[in-house]
C-alpha cells in the first residue's frame, strides 16, 4: 500500500480564514481604542509634522515669564493682577482669562479691584478640579459658574476642587484649569465641562470662549466622555505671545492687543505649571489653554476640517490587505510577500498622516498591527504551506524507509544518495501462504481489512529494524537492509525482522482461531549478497529498489517456503555475514530457475 500525498487539507483552509479574520480584527480592535499606547505614539509623531508655523492673530499670550519675575518677582500682590487686566482691557482686549488660581485673600484694594473686574467685565477666572479619586478630596475656595447638568450631556465627573476665596464668589465667569494627562504622562485630552455635584464647569479656554468670543453659538464639541482631544495644530512659536512686564511697563502697543482673546498665565519654571505635551516634553499649561481656544475659534469660523471616516477607512484598508495578501502568499515567495507587507504599511502611514488631524476618534496603529501580524503569523504560515510538498514527500520515503534512516541522510554529506549504487544488501521477502483460499470467499471490505492487517504485520518489523521498504507485492512485500546507506550487520537486522514478522503474524493468526476463522502463516525468504540499489524508472514514475542475484535468489526461498514446514528460508549469504543468530541447515536444494543447488537453512528458533 503505497501512500498517496495529500491536498491541502479543510484544517489548513480554516487556519487561512482564522489568520484573516484575526487580522480584521486587530485592525477594528484598535479603531475602538484598543491599541491605545501605538496609536498615541503614532498620532504624537503625526501632530508634530502637522503643526503649522502660520501665525495665530485672534489670541494673545501674556506669559509671566523669568524676565517679568526678574523685575516683579514672585508673588505678586493681587494689585499688580488687577493692574495687569485693567491695562489689557483698556487696549482693547475681547476677554481675559487669568491661568492663576487665587485661593486665599491677598491685599485688601486689590482683591476688591479683581472681584469688581470679575463681576462686571471680560474676565474669567480660574477654578480646579481634581479627576482623580483621593481619600481626601481636594475642597478649598468658592467653586462659582457652571450649570446645572443635562441629562445625556458629556461631562468628566470630578471628585475635588480648589476655588478661588469667597471674595470672588460673584464672578461671572471661571474656567476650570484642572487636567488628566494619559497613564504615560503626557496631555492630549482636556475635560470641556467637569462635573460636580451635579453642575457643569466649562474649562478655562472654553469659558474664555463663551463669555468673549462673540458669534455665533459652538456645539459642545467634546467626545463621548467628556473630553477634547486637543487638536495642537500650531507650533508654540506660530501663538502671538508677550511678557507680562511688557504689559505692566506699557511698553506693548494697544494694536497687539485689541480684538483679541488674552490668556494669562506662566511658562516660569519656578513657578512649576509645566507638562509634556505631543509638542514637547515641558510645555507652559498657558499654551495647552491657547491650543484649545484655537480649537474653538477655528471651529467657530467654519474653518475645522471635516471628519473622515477613518475608522471605516482603516478597516477597509485592511481588508483589501488581506485579500490581496491572501492571493499572493500563497503563489509569491516569502520574500515578495514581505515585500509587499511593507508597501502597504508605508502606503497606510501616508494615508493615516493625511487622515488624523482630520478625525479625533481615528486611531492610525490598526492596519501596521494588521500588517505585523500578518508578518509574523501569516508568512511563515504560507510559508509551511509552500513546503508541504516537500515534507509530504519526504513524509512518503519515512513510509518506506526507517526515520532514523530518513533523518541519517538528511545529515549526511553524500551526492545523489539515491543515484543506483552497487551495495552489500540483505532482502527479505515475505508472503501470505493461501492468501487466494483466505480471501476468495470474503466480502471486499473483510478481504481489504484482511490484506492491510496482514501487510501492517509486515511492515512494521521492517521499519522498527531499520530496513529500506522496496515494495508491497499485493500480499506480501519486499524490503531490504544496506541501502540507501550501508548498515555494518544488515544481515542480523534482516532476521530481527523476520522474528518480529512471524511474532506479529501469530498474534494476528491466533486472533483469527479465536473469531473461528482460519489461521494463517507468513513465508519469508532472506539472502544477503551484491545488488544495485537507486532509484530507478522514468521521467513519469520512479521507486527506490535493489536488484541482482541476491534479490532474485531471496524472492526463490520465499517461494521454495512452501516445501518446508519452516517459515523463514535464508540463503548461505544471509549465514556467513550473520554474528547474532543460529541456524539449522536444511541441505542443499536446487531453486527454480537455478542450475546449481544451493544451502538452504532456517532460524533454529524458528523450527
Amino acid at each position: 500500500m503505497k501512500p498517496t500525498l495529500r491536498s491541502p487539507t479543510s484544517s489548513a483552509t480554516l487556519l487561512r480564514t482564522g489568520i484573516a479574520a484575526v487580522a480584521i480584527l486587530l485592525t477594528a480592535w484598535s479603531q475602538w481604542g484598543g491599541a491605545q499606547v501605538a496609536d498615541e505614539w503614532l498620532r504624537d509623531h503625526f501632530i508634530r509634522l502637522h503643526a503649522v508655523d502660520a501665525p495665530e492673530r485672534r489670541i494673545l499670550v501674556v506669559d509671566i515669564d523669568e524676565t517679568s519675575l526678574d523685575k516683579y518677582p514672585w508673588p505678586w500682590s493681587r494689585a499688580r493682577l488687577a493692574d495687569l487686566v485693567e491695562r489689557l482691557l483698556a487696549a482693547g482686549a475681547q476677554g481675559v482669562a487669568l491661568d492663576i488660581l487665587q485661593e486665599k485673600t491677598a491685599d485688601a484694594d486689590g482683591d476688591a479691584r479683581l472681584a469688581m473686574l470679575a463681576q462686571h467685565g471680560p474676565l474669567v477666572l480660574a477654578q480646579l478640579f481634581d479627576f482623580a479619586v483621593q481619600p481626601h478630596p481636594l475642597q478649598g475656595g468658592v467653586l462659582v459658574g457652571g450649570a446645572p447638568a443635562r441629562a445625556g450631556a458629556a461631562a468628566v465627573p470630578a471628585h475635588g476642587y480648589l476655588g478661588n476665596h469667597a471674595g470672588l464668589a460673584r464672578a461671572a465667569h471661571a474656567g476650570n484649569i484642572g487636567v488628566a494627562p494619559d497613564a504615560d504622562g503626557t496631555l492630549r485630552r482636556v475635560p470641556m465641562y467637569a462635573r460636580y455635584n451635579s453642575r457643569d464647569y466649562p474649562t478655562l479656554a472654553r469659558a474664555l470662549f463663551d463669555c468673549c468670543a462673540g458669534g455665533p453659538p459652538l456645539a459642545l464639541g467634546a467626545g463621548g466622555d467628556g473630553t477634547l482631544r486637543i487638536p495642537y495644530q500650531r507650533q508654540w512659536r506660530s501663538y502671538s505671545a508677550a511678557s507680562a512686564a511688557e504689559v505692566l511697563d506699557q511698553r506693548l502697543p494697544a494694536e497687539a492687543v485689541a480684538g483679541r482673546l488674552v490668556l494669562v498665565g506662566s511658562s516660569a519654571l519656578s513657578i512649576g505649571d509645566r507638562l509634556a505635551t505631543p509638542l514637547g516634553a515641558s510645555t507652559a499649561g498657558l499654551l495647552v489653554h491657547a491650543a484649545v481656544l484655537d480649537a474653538l475659534l477655528t471651529r467657530q469660523a467654519g474653518l475645522a476640517p471635516a471628519p473622515w471616516p477613518g475608522r471605516w477607512l482603516a478597516l477597509a484598508f485592511c481588508g483589501a490587505t488581506v485579500l490581496l495578501v491572501s492571493r499572493t502568499l500563497a503563489r509569491r515567495a516569502a520574500a515578495v510577500n514581505v515585500l509587499l507587507l511593507a508597501v502597504s504599511s508605508a502606503l497606510w502611514l501616508l494615508l493615516a498622516y493625511a487622515a488624523s488631524p482630520h478625525d479625533a476618534r481615528f486611531n492610525p496603529a490598526g492596519p501596521l498591527l494588521s500588517n505585523l501580524f500578518l508578518l509574523a503569523v501569516a508568512v511563515p504560515f504560507h510559508w509551511q504551506l509552500a513546503q508541504r510538498k516537500s515534507r509530504q514527500l519526504l513524509g512518503t520515503l519515512r513510509q518506506y524507509v526507517a526515520r532514523e534512516v530518513v533523518d541519517e541522510l538528511l545529515r549526511s554529506d553524500l551526492k545523489d544518495p539515491l543515484t543506483p549504487k552497487q551495495r552489500q544488501v540483505t532482502t527479505l521477502i515475505a508472503d501470505m501462504e493461501g492468501y487466494t483460499g483466505h480471501v476468495e470467499a470474503l466480502p471486499v471490505e473483510e478481504a481489504a481489512r484482511l490484506t492491510t492487517d496482514f501487510l501492517d504485520c509486515l511492515t512494521r518489523p521492517v521499519l522498527e529494524k531499520h530496513g529500506t521498504l522496496d515494495k508491497y507485492t499485493g500480499d506480501g512485500l519486499v524490503a531490504f537492509w544496506g541501502a540507501p546507506l550501508p548498515i555494518a550487520d544488515h544481515a542480523d537486522l534482516a532476521l530481527d525482522a523476520a522474528r518480529l514478522i512471524l511474532r506479529e503474524v501469530q498474534l494476528l493468526s491466533a486472533r483469527r482461531v479465536r473469531e473461528g476463522k482460519a489461521p494463517l502463516r507468513v513465508r519469508i525468504g532472506i539472502e544477503s549478497g551484491l545488488a544495485m540499489a537507486g532509484d530507478y524508472g522514468t521521467a513519469f514514475r520512479s521507486i527506490y529498489t535493489a536488484v541482482g542475484d541476491s534479490v532474485n535468489t531471496a524472492s526463490r526461498l520465499e517461494q521454495a517456503a512452501r516445501d518446508f514446514p519452516h517459515d523463514v528460508i535464508i540463503g548461505a549469504g544471509t549465514v556467513a555475514l550473520a554474528t547474532r543468530h543460529r541456524f539449522r541447515s536444511l541441505g542443499p536444494q536446487r531453486l527454480r530457475g537455478k542450475e546449481k543447488t544451493d544451502e538452504l537453512y532456517t532460524l533454529e528458533e524458528a523450527a
